[in-house]
């Protein structure tokens, strides 16, 4: 992208915006205009929930045909919503719709062209290599793992994808949103000159928590509480702030080489608050040697602030900036009717790379601050831990375990160890 001119940038699409790689293999089964796009959603809590109603919304000729997720109840409860809001848009038998831990399997083998992923993003690898071999084609939430095993997986089925000519979008919703699809072409056409560093952040007061109630074994426990495991959720830097992240690499065009951190838990320190911390700040240097620097927390009644600016030897700002004009102004709809459009006209279109490649940069960050070190990126990819129990049932132990008292264990700076 370095010698892309504006005009050329804004004329692509916003996958080509973001640099996606793609092999010239087009294989995959693609739906006629006139055709009807069979989904099946995976993953039925708010989020899934939400990106069915984004495709229903967003896109003509697509209709859900099956839902699955590991809880009976959220299966049963979206699948009841869909039905009652949606009615002319859904089939959803009884027998189509899932729960357990293999329920993604049972609706990838229904007759489904594609399938929106929107579970834990411990689960994405699994599920998105289960899909492409499938020969489906993958809309996944954000982020798209949690570990170097995990981001392995994510490139070969990347490749994968390619070789069979199947469609992936991921819900980086920045690349289908005007203001940065503008911003970022100007920052290219030199508006700043030659970028030195940005600064990114997602600051908020923190989300949501769950009790543990009666009888719950620890694995639904954890199950139920994604957002504050590492194996499940990645810890907030890569669930949240992944999206910051993406467009400091989108402004680079690359990921950085290594990264460095602070951090810790400091407010939201209760057992429900699980393993994760409440604050980070990380330096991301890239080859050239320019930083991003990135902040990060979950501390009520403090600055807040989601947004990145970058600087350069002409000035600099906010990235996001001006407009273009696309079908719909809401991102989370446009990045489904641009998936849906290159499915049904057998367009080059996979974004799986963007999603591995940040979803990393932000792995690669939380690695630096557990350990206090310097990590470089080769090191984290050959080397980073698995971080996925050995066996998904709701009886099985997770990779986690709370002490007597009902506190989990934090990773301390200088002592615990980056691989």
């Amino acid at each position: 992208m370095q010698n892309t001119s504006r005009r050329d940038f804004l004329k692509a699409s916003s996958l080509a915006a973001a640099g996606t790689a793609l092999l010239s293999v087009n294989e995959g089964a693609h739906a006629a205009a006139s055709d009807t796009l069979k989904i099946a959603l995976i993953g039925c809590g708010g989020r899934g929930t939400g990106a069915a109603y984004d495709n229903l919304n967003g896109c003509e000729g697509t209709k859900i045909i099956a839902v699955a997720d590991a809880f009976e109840d959220n299966a049963k409860n979206t699948a009841d919503r869909l039905r009652k809001d949606k009615a002319d848009r859904v089939d959803l038998p009884e027998d189509r719709v899932f729960w357990g831990f293999d329920a993604y399997e049972k609706a990838i083998a229904c007759d489904c062209d594609m399938v929106i992923m929107a579970t834990p993003p411990g689960f994405r690898p699994i599920h998105y290599a289960a899909a492409i071999k499938a020969g489906k084609h993958v809309f996944m939430e954000k982020p798209c793992c949690v570990d170097a095993p995990g981001y392995r997986s994510l490139q070969e089925t990347n490749k994968l994808a390619d070789a069979k000519g199947l469609k992936v979008g991921v819900g980086l919703q920045r690349h289908h949103q005007g203001g940065y699809i503008n911003g970022i072409s100007e920052i290219k056409d030199g508006k700043w000159g030659d970028i030195l560093y940005q600064r990114v952040y997602w600051n908020g007061g923190g989300v949501w928590t769950r009790p543990r109630r009666e009888g719950m074994t620890e694995m639904e426990y954890q199950m139920r509480n994604w957002y504050y495991f590492v194996w499940l959720c990645g810890d907030h830097i890569v669930e949240q702030h992944v999206h910051n992240l993406d467009i400091a690499n989108w402004v680079k065009d690359d990921h950085p080489v290594e990264a460095n951190g602070l951090g810790g838990r400091q407010v939201r320190t209760g057992k429900e608050h699980g393993e994760i911390y409440d604050h980070f700040f990380c330096e991301f240097t890239y080859k050239d040697g320019t930083k991003t620097f990135s902040q990060c927390r979950h501390q009520g009644n403090a600055w807040s602030i989601v947004d990145e600016y970058a600087h350069g030897t002409k000035g600099g700002g906010r990235v996001s900036s001006g407009n273009v004009d696309l079908k719909h102004g809401n991102p989370y709809v446009q990045e489904h009717y641009d998936l849906v459009n290159a499915i049904r006209a057998n367009e080059k279109f996979n974004e799986g790379y963007i999603g591995a490649t940040s979803t990393f940069t932000a792995v690669l960050g939380r690695m630096a601050t557990y350990s206090g070190q310097v990590i470089k990126w080769d090191d984290a990819v050959a080397k980073g831990p698995n971080l996925m129990p050995e066996k998904f049932d709701f009886a099985a132990e997770p990779p986690v375990l709370p002490n007597a008292d009902g506190f989990y264990p934090i990773a301390m700076p200088g002592q615990t160890p980056a691989f």
